[in-house]
């Protein structure tokens, strides 16, 4: 594919921006980076009618899209079918998959443990649920939190373990980092490449998004080289959106194209009587189905009464 693309017709789409970056989604914003350091121009689209999809971010030329769940992310699917490429010369080399491992496993684990848990998890609920409606939204948010903590094999039982753990780990991966990257430009010398995107993002993200109470952002602030290193980067290839103009919402395409599409916003006109008793009717229906989901999260979810014991001490 490389070679033969319409770069106008690049487009990304993202969730929606928020804390002073492009986009405040931990798993969007290193596709955002990637491209930037690319220097590949695309359009930028956000999406919020599915928050807890896994296909987001995507980028779409034409008839060609490449999911974020599909062939490792987003960044490698594009590497792979040479759209863009940063790693080509990279990839063979002894401390590529070694930072690569570093920065995937122990820092990307570190991060979903302080969004989710570590914290008050406000900002979580800020990037993901904030647009929908009270009741949705707070079902939603708490289930993506107990699917958090399965991810990260957190129990009542081994929480203050596996959290000495995980920030060890997060404190190895920086110290690391920090030493191999030195005072240079990128992590492989005079080359971006996707750990730079994938590392930058990072940074980016504890220090703008977390709070000041954040453990892993006092680690990160420790190591002034990475601190530096980020801002250089930000400065050079990520400039602030123009408040002006805000990229379009976007559809999901293909798969997401069945479930719906959200309709173009139409003026405002006065409510009739009939709208307004329908409005309220919904309002019940939306109270029924929190009720419905609740219940059936007691009866099958399968959750045990430990585990049902470890949430409500969260």
């Amino acid at each position: 594919m490389e070679g033969d693309q319409d770069t106008s017709g690049f487009t990304l789409v993202t969730r929606k921006p928020r804390f002073g970056l492009p986009t405040a989604c931990p798993n969007c914003l290193p596709a955002y980076i990637y491209l930037k350091l690319a220097q590949l121009p695309f359009q930028l689209a956000f999406n919020s009618i599915f928050p807890d999809s896994d296909e987001l971010p995507y980028f779409e030329t034409g008839t060609y899209v490449a999911y974020n769940n599909e062939d490792g992310g987003v960044i490698e699917k594009l590497k792979k079918d040479g759209v863009v490429n940063l790693d080509s010369q990279l990839q063979s080399l002894p401390d590529y998959l070694s930072l690569k491992a570093l920065i995937l496993s122990w820092l990307e684990e570190a991060l979903a443990y302080e969004l989710w848990v570590g914290t008050d998890r406000v900002s979580a609920w800020k990037i993901y649920y904030a647009d929908l409606p009270w009741v949705i939204s707070k079902v939603l948010f708490y289930k993506q939190t107990y699917m958090a903590k399965t991810r990260l094999g957190l129990t009542k039982e081994n929480a203050e373990e596996r959290k000495k753990q995980i920030y060890k780990r997060a404190s190895d991966a920086y110290e690391a980092l920090s030493t191999r990257l030195g005072e240079q430009k990128f992590l492989f010398e005079d080359r971006p490449s996707s750990l730079d995107a994938f590392l930058l993002s990072h940074i980016l993200f504890i220090i703008q998004v977390l709070p000041e109470t954040s453990v892993l952002q006092r680690k990160l602030l420790e190591h002034g080289n990475l601190v530096r290193y980020a801002e250089k980067l930000r400065l050079e290839f990520l400039k602030a959106p123009s408040s002006s103009s805000s990229p379009p919402l976007h559809s999901f395409p293909s798969s997401f194209s069945r479930k719906g599409s959200k309709p173009k916003s139409k003026p405002k006109t006065e409510k009739t009587e009939e709208e307004k008793t329908f409005k309220k009717r919904a309002k019940f229906f939306l109270a029924a189905q929190f009720l419905a989901v609740v219940i059936y999260l007691s009866v099958m979810g399968g959750v045990s009464n430990d585990e049902l014991e470890y949430e409500d001490d969260d």
